[in-house]
């Protein structure tokens, strides 16, 4: 059994397959940062030194985000992404993607990963259900990619990778972090690469929530405020309606579907700045 008391739906949002905010926009997609730990310390993201972790007993356990993602669905979720830090370092993740696969009304299962643990785990995520994945890839020159990620791993990465191809999933995307643009020289041989192995390339400028400083990404719609369609569930279960928001709604003390009614109803017209969430701890 989850920890959390398990929101009952009101009768004004029973049944609703428009989850609308009060801006008219349809939420339908839900981002969930399953761990705030990583094997990378990517310069962007976090210190050199890591940080204190939160402990086990904190985090919300396979249960709790299962029940959580079936109220979601109930109240017209049906795109979940499963983020970390780095999702493939919590204990048991495989499980988890069936838990949600096996969810009534979940139409499409995906990872953000940045793929060190990919070799071992592409295989036995697409036999559970996962169906597509964005894998963080700045670089792919091995002595710049230890630069930014602090670990000279890239070789593990590229393999990671090819066996995510060989394991046929839907779509695969790299996400490429640049400073300003796609015509960096990092930016150019990712997208290279992209297309030499079949691959969508996505260009992130730098972000800083702190800052409040976001942009609409190079190849997508994420950063486009004026479409946004998600909430994010937080490793220890906060409802955030916005990447770049203090505000939060906490499972264990709302419900479920109560937090999931109230981030909604706070969502922002426009990001503006977070002080109290870091990319580690919500995803990007």
């Amino acid at each position: 059994m989850g920890r959390f008391r398990k929101g009952t739906v009101s009768r004004a949002w029973k049944g609703a397959f428009n989850l609308k905010d009060r801006f008219n926009r349809n939420i339908t997609y839900l981002r969930i940062s399953v761990t705030d730990r990583c094997n990378l310390r990517c310069v962007y993201c976090m210190p050199e030194e890591g940080v204190e972790p939160i402990k086990h007993s904190d985090l919300l356990s396979f249960e709790e985000i299962t029940d959580f993602v079936k109220c979601a669905v109930s109240m017209g979720i049906n795109k979940v992404r499963l983020t970390g830090g780095e999702p493939l370092v919590r204990k048991g993740i495989v499980d988890l993607v069936r838990m949600i696969r096996e969810t009534d009304g979940v139409k499409d299962l995906s990872m953000t990963t940045n793929a060190v643990l990919l070799k071992e785990f592409a295989k036995p995520l697409r036999d559970a259900g996962l169906m597509r994945l964005n894998i963080s890839l700045d670089t792919v020159d091995r002595e710049k990619f230890a630069a930014i990620s602090r670990r000279d791993l890239l070789p593990d990465v590229l393999e990671g990778i090819d066996e995510a191809v060989k394991c046929g999933y839907d779509k695969i995307k790299l996400n490429c972090v640049v400073e300003k643009s796609r015509n960096e020289p990092n930016a150019l041989e990712v997208a290279a690469y992209a297309k030499e192995n079949g691959l969508e390339a996505r260009f992130i400028r730098t972000m800083d929530l702190d800052g409040g400083d976001f942009w609409v990404v190079d190849g997508g719609i994420g950063g486009d405020c004026s479409i946004c369609n998600r909430i994010r569930l937080s490793a220890m279960g906060d409802v955030l309606p916005c990447l770049f928001s203090d505000i939060g709604f906490s499972v264990r003390k709302y419900g479920a579907c109560e937090a999931i009614r109230l981030a909604v109803e706070s969502k922002p017209h426009k990001g503006t700045l977070s002080r109290s969430n870091e990319f580690y701890n919500v995803g990007g």
